[in-house]
């Protein structure tokens, strides 16, 4: 079967910060989550201020590939 256009698609985005700080072994881990954006309305790469609980502040978390 073909693969469906829908306008709505699902995206993972990951925390900058912990990427940057993991080379220093500061986190313990790395923060995801996972949301929609409409691939029509935003067709380049989704960055949104979220919580990081490793960071314990409000990060930058970049689209990522699945």
């Amino acid at each position: 079967m073909a693969k469906s256009k829908d306008a709505r698609i699902s995206v993972f985005l990951e925390c900058t910060s912990c990427l940057r700080d993991s080379l220093n072994k500061k986190s313990i881990g790395i923060s995801r989550y996972i949301t929609e954006k409409n691939r029509h309305n935003t067709p380049g790469r989704l960055e949104l201020r979220k919580f990081c609980p490793y960071c314990y502040k409000h990060t930058i978390h970049g689209e990522i590939k699945k």
